[in-house]
């Protein structure tokens, strides 16, 4: 063999490896000055750069937007883009997670669909929006035993599992008593997303985190206004149990009621705004 082509070829090879070596080193400076020039955004904005970007959106069967359409109220409030925003989260969501009955409970499309779509609700506002501490969802026909504290429960969260439990009938109430402030479904992934955001600490989870404690500092600093929230009962005493507990119920009066949330206590509801980075159907 030629020795003049293989020493040709020796250099196309090398060529090849230099350019490709040179790519990847670029993409991870890109990412990296990416990360550190929307720290610096987010500081200012509270919010990240971008949110959504799909090149090729999945999309979802005609059965299952029929059930979006007919039992989600974020859904229809949404605008047609962000309408194909969800629905390609929704997708992305149902397969990557996975769903199991006890007792006996089927899970049927509506089951996987509902279900997803708190959790896509909930993150609407995140780029990472699969919250990764979640695998699992157990979903029982009622109410049902937990070991945790030997009791009956309607919901929990497992972080070391990274499995979401729920009571099916109390969930569906939940969705189809929209205005009570009782909502099992939200709940529960809100302790989902905030062990995600520690855990997990992208530009979203810091700025769940972060907005929290600047909602909890308020009230700290301001004894008029934490007298105010308390003296009103707008929140359940269960809220007051502890941070975890305050949060999740937060987030649900937040989704629920956010008119009256809002009209009562501006500064809270416009820090929780802060923490989903909700800035679309009408909160």
């Amino acid at each position: 063999m030629n020795p003049f082509f293989l020493i040709k070829q020796n250099t196309v090879y090398d060529n090849i490896i230099g350019v490709l070596f040179i790519v990847a080193i670029g993409g991870f400076l890109g990412r990296f000055l990416f990360r550190y020039i929307e720290m610096g955004y987010a500081l200012f904005k509270k919010k990240p750069i971008y949110t959504h970007l799909y090149l090729r959106p999945k999309t979802i069967t005609s059965k299952q937007e029929q059930i979006l359409v007919s039992k989600s109220h974020f859904y229809k409030r949404l605008s047609p883009k962000k309408r194909q925003y969800f629905r390609h989260r929704l997708a992305l969501f149902m397969n990557e997670k996975s769903f199991v009955g006890r007792q006996d409970m089927e899970i049927t499309e509506e089951v996987k669909v509902l279900i997803s779509a708190t959790a896509v609700m909930l993150t609407f506002g995140f780029r990472n929006f699969l919250i990764g501490m979640v695998d699992t969802i157990l979903v029982y026909p009622a109410a049902f035993y937990s070991n945790t504290n030997n009791s009956l429960h309607k919901g929990e969260f497992n972080p070391k599992l990274k499995t979401v439990v729920l009571s099916w009938e109390d969930f569906v109430l939940g969705i189809d008593v929209s205005n009570d402030n009782l909502n099992l479904g939200v709940h529960e992934f809100a302790h989902a997303i905030h062990m995600n955001s520690i855990k997990y600490q992208d530009i979203n989870g810091a700025l769940f985190l972060k907005s929290f404690n600047e909602l909890v500092t308020l009230l700290i600093n301001n004894e008029t206004l934490k007298q105010d929230l308390i003296e009103s009962s707008y929140l359940r005493g269960y809220a007051y149990t502890n941070q975890y507990e305050f949060m999740a119920v937060v987030i649900e009066h937040f989704i629920e009621t956010p008119s009256e949330f809002r009209s009562q206590f501006p500064q809270l509801y416009n820090k929780t705004k802060q923490m989903l980075n909700f800035n679309f159907a009408g909160y």
